[in-house]
């Protein structure tokens, strides 16, 4: 037994000019943040996830109800706890003693954006739990198959400074995330303009905001997005950058520091984040810049470094680092 989606019908005019009005809205209530703003962005034109990590006191969350104040899509946000239990996120069957039958009872999953709160204080079975409604937009309870809604999209943050009382997210989970964007400390500069937008904020002189976004509209953009054009060179390109995290021998002293290589599922994840870059760009073809600008964040969490790579302090996202900037574009 399977829930259907329905079908919705595209919308008559063109879904870019919503989509950089809502980018722009999101971007005037955070300082700083343009870069994360952009991946949100790309995250929700791919149908990809976004793992975002930062010390506290970033804006993370706050980045993500934005963009959830900017879409008629409904929205949950789940707060990550040691004793969270599985069902707490995909939901739980209930007897109703009325009809003598059990009824299953959505969770919190069963949402279009969804917003996992410190996801590495998780145990195993949640983060697991996520693997099938990232992965399939889908939830299997009592042998029943509920497909989530659409448009359906994580975003999971978590602590870079806390480790006690976490569980690291396995190789396979971070694989799920389309993207791992890392957070950044601002600058003095910024930190000002911070000060200034809390107090605006808190005297009721909070910009404007525009209407949210319907659901149709952001399908649309998916489509639209996904049909960006990417030359053979580009294409090329992806794949020679994914080829060299292996055992190629064209770069030995970055591949013997590289455990476990890239899969075809970051090619695809690259692909698809550059067309959507180009999208927001208002250019209908990507360009290198789109490839090299997004790799460290599509690539990085998925190289694992050897043990002793790791000792010396060695990362997957230094590893990326180096070969974007030795691979050119033909």
């Amino acid at each position: 037994m399977q829930r259907q989606r329905d079908a919705a019908p595209a919308p008559d005019n063109d879904p870019a000019a919503p989509l950089a009005s809502l980018k722009q809205s999101v971007e005037a209530g955070l300082i700083g943040r343009s870069g994360l703003v952009e991946r949100l962005m790309i995250a929700l034109l791919t149908s990809g996830h976004l793992l975002v990590e930062g010390p506290p006191g970033l804006a993370k969350t706050r980045a993500v109800k934005l963009l959830a104040g900017g879409l008629e899509a409904s929205f949950s946000r789940i707060q990550c706890t040691p004793d969270l239990m599985p069902a707490d996120l995909t939901g739980t069957q209930v007897f109703r003693p009325e009809t003598g039958r059990f009824e299953f009872v959505e969770g919190p999953v069963f949402h279009s954006l969804v917003l996992v709160d410190e996801i590495n204080r998780a145990p195993p079975k949640v983060q697991s739990a996520l693997l099938e409604a990232m992965g399939e937009a889908q939830v299997t309870a009592g042998g029943v198959t509920y497909e989530l809604p659409q448009p359906f999209m994580v975003v999971a943050t978590q602590n870079s400074i806390e480790h006690e009382g976490t569980f690291p997210l396995p190789e396979a989970q971070l694989d799920r995330f389309l993207m791992h964007v890392l957070v950044e400390l601002p600058d003095a500069t910024s930190e000002l303009e911070i000060l200034g937008l809390v107090e605006r904020e808190a005297a009721g002189e909070a910009p404007a905001r525009p209407a949210p976004i319907p659901t149709e509209t952001i399908l649309a953009a998916r489509r639209k997005a996904s049909a960006i054009h990417l030359a053979p060179a580009m294409k090329d390109y992806i794949v020679r950058l994914v080829m060299a995290t292996r055992k190629s021998g064209a770069m030995p002293d970055v591949e013997d520091k590289i455990e476990h290589a890239v899969s075809p599922r970051g090619s695809l994840a690259l692909a698809a984040a550059a067309r959507a870059r180009a999208f927001l760009a208002g250019r209908d073809y990507a360009v290198p810049e789109d490839v090299s600008a997004l790799a460290p964040d599509i690539l990085s969490h998925r190289v694992i470094p050897t043990w002793r790579a790791s000792a010396e302090g060695v990362t997957g996202r230094s590893l990326v680092a180096k070969l974007v900037e030795r691979v050119e574009p033909l």
